[in-house]
This record gives C-alpha cells, structure tokens and sequence, in this order.
C-alpha cells in the first residue's frame, strides 16, 4: 500500500507512488504550489511554512504553522494542508481572485521585497491570524489584561500588537531584505477574521482523525499504526526503526546527512501518547504532545517551562516538536533536558505489556545512550509536585532566540521561613556528553543559608561541573564561566534588595 490522501487548499485529492522520505516540502511543490521554498533545510528559516488542521478539543480546529521541509509528506495522510497559493480566493469566472487579509496587508505596507520569504511568513502570520486566544489590547508591551500567550509573556522582550498579535509567532522566519518593520506593521494591521472566513468557519469543526498508513518500498517503510500494540509489534520486528513525531530532528538527519531509515513509525497521534494530566502530586505530559500543545494545556502552571518554550527554537518548531523526541535523542545540548531535571521529572517506559517509571537523572548512560530497551518507548513524563518556589532557565547561546545553546542551565530551590535552603535542584545542558545534574552545586546550597556568600560559594563549585569541550560554539574556559555566572545571577534575580545593597 503506498497511496496517500490529502486535503489541500480544501480539495481532497489520492496520491500513489509516495515515497516514505519524501519531504512535504517537495511533495507540495510536485503538486506545481510552489509558493513554499526550501531556504536551510534545517527548520530555521520558515521559508517552506504551510498551515495544518491540528487538534483544538475533540470539536474545533486549530490552525497551526509548521516546516514542510522536516516532516515526510506520508506522516499527513488523511490530514488538511493550505499552503499560501490558498490562502486568498482563485480567480474563477467573475473575475480575479481576492488576497486573504494577511497578503494584503504584506503587500500594502511592503512587506515582502524578493518574495523568497513571503510565502512561509505569510502562513506563520496566518496561523496567528487565526488563533482562537489573540484579543485586541491598549497594550503593546505584553501586559495583556489577564490574555494568555502560550507562555510567550514571560519572555523580557515580549512584544505584543494592539490587534493582541504575538509577533513571536513569526520568530522562525527569516527575510533578509526588508529588515522586519514592514512585516511587523502588517502584523499590527491584522484585524479579526470574518465570520464568512472560510478557514475560520473550518475551526469550529473537528480536525481531520489520524489515519492508518501503510507504505512499502524495496528499502525502507514508513507505518502509522492504528494502536499502541501495533506499534510494539513493529518494533519487535525491526531494531533499526526510527520513532517520528514531529520529525524536527528525523527530518534534518534526512535532508543533510541523507540517512534513510528502514522502518519509520509515526507515533504523533496515538492517544496514549497524547495525555496532559495534572493532579494534587503530579504532571503527566504524554511524549507525542507538541511543545505548543503542552504549552497551551498547562496555561502558567509551570513558570520553568513558561521561560524555557520561548527559548527553545522557534514557533513553527515547537509546533511539531515534542519532549518525548528531545529527550529521546539523547542529544547533551537539547534545551528541554536541564528544565525538567531541575523539575525532578520522571521518564515512563513503556513496552508491551509493561510500564517503569526512571528518573531522568539516571535515563541517560553515555552520548545518545539511555537505559531505554529496544522494545521500550517513551510514554510520558511526570513531573512531581508541588513545584520549587525559586526557579529559572539561562540559555546562552549566540543567538537571543532560534540557537542552539552553548550553555543551558536550570535551577529549581526552595527555602524556608529561615531563609535557608531546603532542596536544589540543578540541570544543566551543553557541558558534558549527557544533560547532567549539579549534584555537587546542590550539596554545596542545602541547608545554608541563601544569602550572597552561599551562592559566591556555590558558584565556585559550579564552575568545576561537568567536562566542558571547546568547540565551534564556544571555549571549554567559556562555558565554565557561564555556569559559575548563572547562578550568580540567579541569587542576585531572586534576592534584588540584597544585590543592590551589595552592589553599592
């Protein structure tokens, strides 16, 4: 079985002959919409964003922007795709067709000079067009009268249209020509969509259910099983399959280092792997949530993960990327890893027929290695409660947003009435072939006091962690002095009376 069916620009149409590493990217431009391009290949341009019908609740749609150079075309069978050419409304026999509101706007206030970048910008700029949560404020600077972002308003240099547009959204698209501000004028410009709004109208439906897919080539496979026991039945079978959800990672080893698994399994909408509970002395987030999903469904309850989201690449990322996916890679420089050790998170196991639940401090064994069987996924994570009263994530990276880290690091406390510390939690990214905790910075904080010459302390010990490497990313002498500044800015941002005193 190799025919694949899509909704596109609202037609549904079969595809035959699909191959499982075939890129949506390509896949649309086979198709002659050729609005989308490819500009890195890697997920950091935007330059190939379409808009996908995603889950809003079990009754409405969301429309939700993404990269169409990472994810094969086969992983959105039985799924909806608008890329720009649709948009606006086709010339028909009454004449020329209309531009939709946001290419408008692009065109009135010069947005778009070479064009290369419009399409994708255009489609990010509608995906936040159409989000259910944007309200008009008087305020242009985040403090959105209660309004919730996805976490975005923790960010220091949030910045917020009047229209409520969260400019944000589009901080995964590049333009080299026209320097931003006409884009962010158009932004600005947007108005509500009207009711007679044909991608409007379709919100309020359901998204499109997961289909089965089968396609089988002489080299490689590409499955969306039907149920969890199928998945484990095609991973008994095959030791070098590959597990994808939003394939951010996959899709890179794809395009640039030309791997071409075996057997690729998508696992994006099983439900099982979908859960986001929160009871009275835990927070189960399922590992085939998106971070956007995620994000949205814990609206503020976790302050450490409201300052990593905004950090961690870029919108059109995390709306296909997953925890499940970054801490499966094993990667020592994934951003999400140092948040939810200092989190004290949990990494459920799941194989057929059982379940165990593995500290993440003890998931990991060496460079991309993990006590994780063959046979075992990633189901969830567990993050107990309640959480540290102190908390907070630093990323230094050369680039403010959409950079990998050179240095991640995150910090989680508690102290009592005494003002002495209680517990530490500390993680830390980019230093070591694994994402480590601070063990001997935590033993060095509990049951001092939290004052100046604690932290002077502690941060001493921090420089000595882990085995920092110099690399194109930054010196070994570097990174070493970032972890001791982190967490003297740590104290300083938690105790600012203190600072100040000591400062003068």
């Amino acid at each position: 079985m190799s025919e694949i069916r899509l909704t596109i620009n609202g037609h549904e149409r079969g595809f035959a002959s699909v191959n499982p590493h075939t890129r949506l990217l390509d896949f649309l431009r086979e198709q002659g919409l050729t609005g989308a391009k490819e500009g890195c290949a890697e997920g950091e341009c935007g330059a190939c964003a379409v808009l996908v019908a995603r889950p809003d609740g079990d009754d409405r749609t969301r429309w939700t922007s993404v990269n169409a150079c990472l994810p094969p075309a086969a992983a959105f069978d039985g799924q909806e795709v608008v890329t720009a050419e649709g948009l606006g409304t086709a010339p028909g026999p009454r004449g020329p067709g209309q531009l939709h509101p946001v290419q408008r706007e692009m065109a009135t206030r010069g947005g778009s000079q070479c064009g290369y970048c419009t399409p994708g910008f255009v489609c990010a700029m509608a995906a936040e067009y159409y989000r259910p949560e944007r309200t008009p404020s008087d305020d242009t600077h985040g403090e959105k009268s209660g309004t919730h972002v996805q976490g975005e308003e923790h960010a220091a240099d949030h910045e917020c249209g009047p229209n409520g547009f969260d400019l944000h959204s589009l901080s995964g698209n590049l333009c080299r020509c026209t320097g931003y501000r006409p884009i962010r004028d158009a932004a600005y410009a947007l108005g509500e969509p009207e009711e007679t709004d044909l991608l409007r109208r379709r919100q309020e439906k359901p998204a499109p259910k997961p289909s089965y897919t089968r396609i089988d080539t002489a080299t490689t496979r590409f499955i969306r099983p039907a149920t969890l026991d199928e998945l484990f039945d095609h991973l008994e079978e095959a030791p070098e399959v590959r597990l994808v959800a939003g394939a951010t990672d996959l899709g890179v080893e794809v395009n640039i280092r030309h791997v071409r698994p075996p057997l690729v399994l998508a696992v994006d909408r099983l439900d099982e792997l979908r859960t986001l509970n929160v009871s009275d002395d835990q927070i189960e987030i399922g590992a085939a949530l998106s971070l956007s999903e995620v994000e949205r469904g814990l609206a503020g309850r976790v302050p450490l993960l409201d300052q990593l989201f905004p950090q961690f690449a870029s919108r059109l990322i995390r709306n296909a990327a997953t925890f499940g996916g970054n801490l499966g890679t094993g990667s020592p420089i994934g951003d999400s890893a140092p948040v939810l050790l200092a989190l004290g998170t949990s990494v459920v196991l799941a194989s057929k027929g059982e379940e165990r639940e593995v500290p993440l401090a003890e998931y990991y064994t060496g460079y991309r290695e993990s006590v994780r069987r063959p046979d075992e996924i990633i189901r969830a994570l567990r993050i107990p409660l309640p959480l540290a009263q102190h908390a907070a994530f630093y990323k230094i990276a050369k680039r403010r947003f959409d950079d990998i880290s050179s240095v991640a690091v995150a910090i989680a406390i508690e102290v009592d009435d005494a003002a002495t510390i209680t517990s530490a939690r500390i993680g830390l990214g980019g230093v070591a072939a694994t994402p480590i905790r601070a063990r001997e910075v935590e033993e060095a904080l509990i049951g001092q006091p939290w004052t100046r010459e604690t932290a002077v302390n502690a941060a001493a010990v921090m420089a000595q962690q882990g085995t920092p490497i110099d690399d194109m990313r930054a010196s070994s002498r570097y990174r070493s002095a970032m972890l001791e500044q982190s967490l003297l800015k740590f104290w300083a941002q938690e105790q600012p009376d203190q600072a100040q005193e000591v400062s003068q």
